[in-house]
């Protein structure tokens, strides 16, 4: 398979060296990604990167995930503003651990193969190296012009830019370069990919190896991805859909990509799933005779979420679905597990009762009318449960004498009360 074309057929392919793919047709190459050890999980902002990385280790190359201790203790310029916070290597090595875990899901690190992966952090390297050593042994190799001449510093320099630049940020691209000399020295590592606006970032490293080895070395950037309105990718009003479990739910994170626009489903299952040329475009084709069926953001949904989440909390957040949108059964309700049940329900009015409530069990009436407040009063509450407008978890009730014991709370806690077709309640039961 040729990399350079598998990423351009589905439109992540920005700009390449010359020479980078003839550099790949010829030879299995070591290709490095860049990842910021900030957090211990990664965010689907991450998964452009990682998913060129997939690719290229599915087209024969060995992969290398770089987790940046060293420079994400600085600070890229690049579309940023502030520095990052140091980080102390406990921290460090914990949240290297979590990625590298994370990112086992994508990339094969354990097979005896030419191109299993390996991730190394560029703090190993450079904790040790002191600022005279690289200034004489770096530093000099790369004007303060060439420097100056990359998009990432004149921006924060130019004379609309509303802070300044720290040497520190500065240093930035002589520190990323390194780390490409230095994983060209130890690794044979001649391709680094990235996000377009890592390009300046990365030629300085092709051209530290090419002035201090005389090697070549090249460089291959994605596009950043945006929605089609233009918009931030990855964001929402609660923040970042992380891979992390406790982070973001596997509910939610499939809830994600269920909900993009039918432009950017398109898109994105080209981007962030494996599927072949020919399977894409039979969806996309079967999604354009019925877009209400939404097949192509079920696809995209089902094939992202299996592969970070894997096939049981996939299943899980399927039948998550389907219970909040009306074809769940009251067991599929029962085997939620308790985070997934409230991620699901978050935001539905919820009300607290006392155990003692229904420790001999308590009646319809009584509990949706009296002990809390789903209905104003008993008579209304009356009316809906006769015309079978109730149900107790997934459950209709059929009879005004029905009684709800704690045989029937969910996970030990919860009860679930739908009034109508699409009124959720939640009651705790504490």
């Amino acid at each position: 398979m040729n990399f350079v074309k598998e990423l351009e057929w589905r439109g992540m392919l920005h700009n390449l060296t010359a020479g980078a793919e003839e550099q790949l047709q010829k030879e299995c190459t070591t290709g490095y990604i860049g990842i910021d050890p900030t957090a211990d999980s990664l965010h689907i902002g991450h998964l452009v990167g990682v998913m060129m990385l997939k690719h290229l280790q599915a087209c024969g190359h060995k992969p290398i995930a770089l987790v940046g201790g060293a420079t994400g203790m600085i600070g890229d310029p690049s579309g940023k503003s502030l520095e990052r916070n140091l980080l102390d290597e406990e921290t460090l090595r914990h949240n290297q651990q979590c990625i590298k875990n994370q990112l086992a899901r994508f990339l094969d690190f354990d097979s005896n193969a030419e191109n299993a992966a390996i991730m190394v952090n560029n703090y190993d390297w450079m904790k040790d190296y002191s600022f005279l050593e690289f200034i004489r042994d770096i530093g000099k190799h790369i004007t303060v012009n060439y420097m100056m001449s990359k998009d990432s510093v004149k921006k924060r320099l130019g004379d609309d830019a509303k802070v300044g630049m720290s040497f520190t940020e500065f240093t930035y691209q002589l520190v990323q370069g390194f780390d490409f000399l230095h994983l060209y020295r130890t690794h044979n590592c001649k391709l680094q990919v990235g996000g377009s606006d890592q390009w300046g970032n990365i030629t300085t490293g092709t051209e530290l190896i090419r002035r201090k080895e005389q090697g070549e070395a090249h460089a291959i950037t994605c596009q950043l991805i945006t929605k089609a309105d233009g918009t931030k990718f990855g964001k929402t009003e609660s923040g970042n859909i992380w891979l992390d479990a406790a982070r973001t739910s596997p509910y939610k994170f499939y809830q994600f990509w269920l909900n993009v626009s039918d432009d950017d489903a398109e898109r994105y299952i080209k981007i962030f799933t494996m599927l072949g040329k020919e399977e894409i475009e039979s969806v996309v084709a079967q999604h354009a005779e019925a877009p209400h069926h939404r097949l192509l953001q079920k696809r995209l949904a089902y094939e992202i979420t299996k592969m970070v989440h894997g096939e049981e909390e996939l299943t899980a957040a399927i039948e998550a679905t389907n219970i909040l949108f009306g074809s769940g059964t009251t067991q599929s309700l029962a085997e939620l597990s308790k985070d997934t049940f409230l991620s699901v329900f978050e935001g539905v009015p919820q009300f607290a009762i006392p155990a003692s409530v229904i420790a001999q069990g308590v009646s319809v009436l009584e509990l949706l009318a009296t002990h809390t407040a789903i209905f104003p009063s008993k008579g209304e509450a009356r009316k809906m449960l006769q015309g079978g407008g109730v149900s107790i978890n997934k459950t209709k009730i059929e009879s005004l004498d029905a009684v709800v014991t704690k045989e029937q709370l969910l996970n030990d806690t919860y009860i679930l009360v739908q009034k109508g077709k699409k009124n959720y309640f939640v009651i705790e039961v504490k």
